[in-house]
């Protein structure tokens, strides 16, 4: 059944998801701590927090907001979807330099998210699986 991306139906989904791999997939060496803030969302009240963190060696992304956060940033609800979705990396670049994504804190965390997971065959099957959840 498909979710919206981001709603807590989308996030305990794609948690079973990652829970599914997560003894196949390589750590990630890269550590940040991304508090995001997402506007323009067509569910609950039109802004959801949540946070990416991959601290613990797995990529985690949750509701919620993370305290001390490396790096923050605000866009809307589709773009996120172009970014993090689609992984489109284009749309990220052209969506920052028009000012669609702000961003507060150290900007090379954020640069660095692009290679956090390692691009394999498995992390492939999992983003396909992700997007195939997600309405």
């Amino acid at each position: 059944m498909p979710y919206p991306f981001l709603s807590a139906e989308w996030i305990a989904a794609a948690r079973q998801i990652r829970a599914k791999y997560e003894n196949q997939t390589p750590k990630i060496t890269q550590k940040i701590r991304m508090n995001q803030i997402i506007t323009d969302v067509p569910f609950a009240d039109g802004t959801i927090r949540s946070y990416i963190d991959t601290t613990s060696g797995n990529f985690i992304l949750d509701l919620g907001e993370l305290p001390d956060a490396d790096v923050t940033i605000s866009t809307d609800y589709a773009t996120a979807c172009k970014i993090f979705l689609e992984q489109d990396a284009a749309a990220a670049m052209q969506a920052f330099m028009s000012g669609q994504i702000k961003v507060q804190g150290d900007i090379v965390m954020l640069m660095s998210l692009q290679t956090v997971v390692p691009q394999t065959d498995l992390a492939a099957q999992v983003a396909a699986e992700i997007l195939a959840i997600t309405s």
